[in-house]
């Protein structure tokens, strides 16, 4: 899949300037995934395996985590689908109708999030906004 549809995506992007950050699922962290990540990103990505370490537990510092999958997976079922192909349909139209401006807001959000953990020197973190 990465090289499949991934690469593809990434084909006019500034790599130099991007990071590359994933959670912790064991298939995202094998070490071939890793070192394909690796040749395209160099020391640019944050997942468990690679160059940069990503905390473990870390829902409330992953986008991915704290936010997105629980929002679309909301606006994918009230309609309540009833086949694979409805299902589908659902999630890619659902996926494609998230704006840049609620991933602007979410993406200040992390770097609020970030800094609380650094303030926190990576402790628990007493409050946690939930917010877009």
């Amino acid at each position: 899949m990465i090289i499949d549809y991934f690469w593809p995506e990434l084909e006019y992007m500034d790599l130099d300037s991007m990071w590359f950050q994933q959670d912790g699922v064991t298939s995202y962290t094998a070490h071939v995934t890793i070192d394909l990540l690796k040749n395209k990103f160099d020391e640019r990505v944050i997942s468990r395996n690679g160059p940069v370490d990503w905390p473990p537990h870390s829902c409330d510092l992953t986008p991915l985590d704290f936010f997105l999958w629980g929002y679309v997976k909301s606006l994918v079922y009230a309609n309540k689908p009833t086949t694979l192909e409805e299902l589908k349909a659902n999630i890619e139209c659902k996926i494609a109708a998230v704006s840049a401006e609620m991933c602007g807001r979410v993406m200040e959000n992390w770097v609020q999030r970030i800094d609380r953990c650094k303030r926190g020197r990576v402790g628990h973190m007493i409050e946690v906004e939930f917010h877009s």
